[in-house]
Order: C-alpha cells, then structure tokens, then sequence
C-alpha cells in the first residue's frame, strides 16, 4: 500500500466519522474518536516492530496496509544486512586462520596503537601473549627503542630490522608495517637472524680470504716485477708469458684490493668517521688528480649550491673517483665527463654523467652485484674488477644516501648519489 493511499483512507474514515457525528449532534466529539483510535492502532504497531526488532532472526508479525509494507521492507534490509554481516565475518575469520597459520609473527593495532589480534608466531618474536595483551599499546609491551621510535615515526616505506635483546642467541628481527581501514595498521614481524649471521659469515670469510690471499699475491707480484726487469735474459716466449702473468697478478691485486675496502665498509664493526663533507672541494680536488692520471680526459664541474653533507670524507671521494674513472674508460676521447653537485627539493644530489657507450637497461638492476660484467671483453679491456659499482652502492648506503643508475645503449650513463638535505 502506498503512502497516498493510507492517507486518503484515514482523511476518509476522519470525513465517514464527521458525517455520523453530525447527524447525532456530537461531530467534533466523533472526529477525536477516531484519531484516537488511530493513534493508539499506530503505537500498538510500534511496539510490535520494538519487540520484533529484538529477535530479528523471527519473521516480522503481520500487519495490514502501510505497516505491513513498511514491516517487509525492513525484514528484507536487515535479512540483506545479516547476511553481509556474515560474509565480512567469514572473511575475518579466514583472514585470521591465514595469519595464524603463518610463520611470520602478525599483529593489527587500531587507530591509537592498541592491539586488536595477533597469531601465536608473535609470541616469541616480541614477547606478547594471546589473548592477554589484546586492547593494550604495542609500544608499552615492546621494549625495543628501534621498534618504538619506527612505529611511532609513521613513515613505513621501508621495512626496519633490528637486533632484538634476550635470549642465549642474537634475535634480528625484521617489521613490516602496512596502514589499512581507519588509521589502523598490520605488522609483519620475520626472524631473520639465519640470514643476517649467514651474511656475517660471508663477510668475515671474503675479508678473511682476501687477507691470506694478499701476502703470497704481494710476493708473486714482486718476483715476476723482477724477473719482467731482466727480459733479455729469457727467451721471447717466457717473456709473454711473465707479462701476462703480471697483468693478471695485478689485476688480481686489485680485485683484493677492492675486496678488502667493500669489506671495511660493510663490516658492522667498522665506525664511520662521519664529518662535515664539503663536496665543492673535493669536486676541485677531484679534478686535479685526474688530469695528472688522465691527461686526455675532459671533466667539467657543475656546482650550483655550497650545501655540505655529513659523512666520510675518504669513502665519499674513492666512490665518485671510482665512478668519474669508469665514465672516463667508457667514453670514447675527447668525450667529457660532467660531475655536478645540486640541490633538488629536499636532496642534495651528486652526478657523474657521461656521453659514453650506455648500458642496456636489462642489465642495470644487477650492475651494484659483486663481479657483475656487463662485457667481459670490455671489462678485461679496461681492467676492471666487477666490484666499483658495488663498493659505490655501500659507500652512499654508510653515508646516509642512495645510488641511482640511468642509461641508455648509444646515449651515455647518469650515476646519481642521492642524499637528504641538512636541515
């Protein structure tokens, strides 16, 4: 029944009772009667909704006219209601049986850090307990300094790892954070300790290796020096054969070389001697020591502002030499090799650019990888050791900054060290 039609029956029963009225005398009397009849229909069917809404898994009473269309439509919406109700339940629970069954530890906090579930893999990585600690601040139950000031920071584009205290064993773990929903947030906390003492290892045993190989390379090296000094005492084919030998004892000099520096920088125990770095000077410096060590190559500066940087003044300087170096191999005679120093928005870059030979892009993710060649020809060519670009990457990453690589075949390469601006 539509609204006009209900109104047009009660305006009808009200004229009906008028008429009656009047003929007995009593009109006003008759209409009062009615709309109090009416009323009172009206609040009886509001109670029956009342007690109906509160087992709302009942069908709705019947009901005539009005009441009755309005009855159905509400049974349909909260029917619709219940079930959508259900179906996000269902796809809680199963969100939750997923990250209970996980390895990794996983916690969701709401809007003002408070826990609202966590899976039992948690448990031993932060120290929680399940379902005690639920409706409770993660950073009052985390102990961890490092895990408090980058949860509480907001800025969760990368992940952090730290080494958690207690326990017989060092515990690294590594927080993931994702926002969701209304401010809340879900952490994914991994064990990562297998990996990072793997890591160790690897480290120690290069910076290891690369020591005990340096002392017998040093004598080799020395005696085929002596032997190439007195080549007219050999015949013509020992004489090539020394000076190949020397070339490759040199040029595995250098790779140990490279070894021990790239391994001096990873090393957790090595203290960064971090000071103001004032990047114009040693651009100039720079310069100066490649015209005396590449008389024909052509280097223009580009300095548009004096900031200055925090970090290791030698790092810093072995790094951009490495890579003004590489530009200067790569590029034919003659061509020049741009380094420029800028302030862009919020960084303070640093450029080497070249108009050289260029690197396909398929190869530019891998070019930071130890010993990775682009050209073995080449690189045998120009003597390199595979490993600048990676010594390169680590030297930006101990002071605070990022490398980034853009080239193309034909066109040249642009080495960018990129670093926060000093505020």
């Amino acid at each position: 029944m539509t609204w006009f039609t209900a109104t047009s029956r009660m305006l009808l029963l009200i004229i009906v009772s008028a008429s009656v009225g009047a003929l007995y005398g009593y009109p006003q009397e008759a209409v009062i009667l009615v709309l109090f009849g009416i009323s009172g229909f009206s609040f009886y069917q509001i109670r029956r909704v009342q007690l109906w809404l509160q087992t709302p898994e009942k069908m709705p009473p019947d009901a005539y006219g009005a009441w009755g269309d309005i009855l159905s439509r509400m049974y349909f919406l909260q029917r619709g209601s219940l079930e959508a109700q259900a179906q996000l339940q269902d796809t809680v629970e199963y969100l939750q049986d997923s990250f209970a069954a996980m390895r990794d530890g996983v916690v969701m906090v709401d809007a003002n850090g408070c826990i609202k579930w966590l899976n039992r893999s948690l448990e031993p990585l932060l120290g929680l307990r399940s379902p005690e600690d639920t409706g409770q601040p993660l950073t009052n139950l985390v102990r961890a300094p490092e895990f408090n000031r980058y949860f509480l920071a907001m800025d969760y584009s990368t992940p952090l790892q730290y080494l958690a205290i207690g326990g017989d064993k060092p515990l690294y773990l590594r927080v993931e954070v994702t926002p969701f929903g209304k401010a809340e947030r879900l952490l994914f906390v991994r064990d990562v300790s297998s990996a990072v003492l793997m890591e160790k290892m690897r480290r120690e045993f290069v910076a290891n290796v690369s020591h005990e190989l340096r002392t017998p390379l040093t004598v080799i090296s020395g005696y085929l020096g002596t032997l190439l000094m007195e080549t007219k005492a050999f015949p013509e084919r020992y004489v090539k054969a020394l000076t190949q030998m020397g070339q490759q004892a040199a040029r595995m000099e250098s790779s140990l070389k490279d070894l021990l520096w790239l391994s001096r920088i990873e090393s957790e125990q090595y203290n960064t001697a971090h000071g103001t770095i004032d990047v114009r000077g040693l651009f100039h410096e720079l310069r100066d020591d490649l015209v005396e060590s590449h008389p024909n190559s052509v280097l223009v500066l580009e300095i548009s502002t004096d900031e200055t940087i925090c970090g290791d003044y030698r790092q810093l300087y072995s790094a951009v030499s490495n890579l003004a170096i590489n530009a200067i191999k790569y590029s034919p005679e003659g061509n020049p090799v741009t380094l420029s120093w800028t302030l862009q928005g919020d960084d303070l870059c640093m450029q080497v650019r070249d108009r050289g030979l260029g690197i396909d892009s398929s190869h530019i993710p891998r070019l930071t990888e130890r010993f990775y060649r682009v050209d073995d020809s080449r690189n045998s060519a120009t003597g390199g050791t595979g490993l600048g670009l990676a010594i390169v990457k680590h030297v930006a990453a101990a002071n605070d900054g990022q490398l980034k690589i853009e080239s193309k075949l034909g066109e040249g390469s642009t080495f960018t060290l990129i670093f926060p601006a000093r505020g």
